[in-house]
């Protein structure tokens, strides 16, 4: 059994942080591979199913991003696991925004989740370091982190965490570097094309979808009388 744990702070008001990217990231491999729905349990919001026939256990804490550690080691000894059945997906200010990079046991690296989880569960535990770039200024970090990824970050954002969902089965066979390039592909791609429509994800994320201004029918006849608007 793998327990997948993705971090970020729980509730709407932080729902699109760039400190949240590891709760999209496991919210996308429960969409891609049709985990059970979520479910309060261990101070987490978890769900059950399986990647290339391993058991897996997805994790979003519920505690603040610096208790992360509480709600990840309950699971892990609940299930009687220890470290290395753990991978743990979060926010990484010193890779540029879109980068990754995997990386077994190690310290904190300054993330407080990261630190919470090795005070509970020790350092043996895989981690997927997904970047958000750095500010450029220490005094403007906290800012950066706790506000929500910019328009302009969807370009990337997007296809990086469709990736994560669609390659997951090679984290679960121990495919790491082959999922890794995966990943680097699908932001290379995205930096070659035009931007691509919406997807399911930021719909998801913000509830919204483009609307479109009619050209044709009542509502545009309306338009046109109260704004002025001539045919083009």
């Amino acid at each position: 059994m793998l327990i997948i744990a993705g971090l970020g702070n729980p509730g709407a008001k932080y729902a699109n942080n760039r400190h949240n990217i590891g709760f999209m990231a496991v919210d996308e491999i429960a969409h891609c591979h049709s985990f059970s729905p979520w479910k309060s349990k261990f101070h987490s919001m978890i769900a059950e199913g399986k990647l290339a026939g391993e058991k897996i256990l997805l994790v979003k804490p519920q505690t603040m991003m610096n208790l992360s550690g509480d709600a990840v080691g309950k699971a892990m000894r609940f299930y009687k696991l220890d470290a290395s059945d753990i991978l743990v997906l979060y926010d990484e200010l010193d890779l540029a925004a879109g980068k990754a990079r995997f990386k077994t046991g190690g310290g904190a690296g300054g993330h407080n989740g990261i630190k919470s989880i090795i005070a509970h569960c020790g350092e043996g535990f895989d981690r997927l370091r997904l970047g958000i770039g750095h500010p450029g200024e220490k005094a403007r970090v906290n800012n950066h982190v706790l506000g929500d990824f910019a328009k302009s970050d969807q370009t990337w954002l997007e296809p990086l965490l469709q990736a994560i969902g669609l390659n997951a089965k090679m984290l679960a066979t121990g495919q790491n570097s082959s999922f890794m390039n995966k990943l680097s592909l699908a932001v290379q791609d995205t930096r070659e094309t035009k931007p691509r429509k919406q997807s399911h994800i930021h719909q998801a994320r913000t509830g919204r979808t483009e609307e479109k201004t009619p050209k044709s029918g009542p509502m545009a006849d309306l338009l046109k009388k109260l704004f002025g608007l001539d045919d083009k």
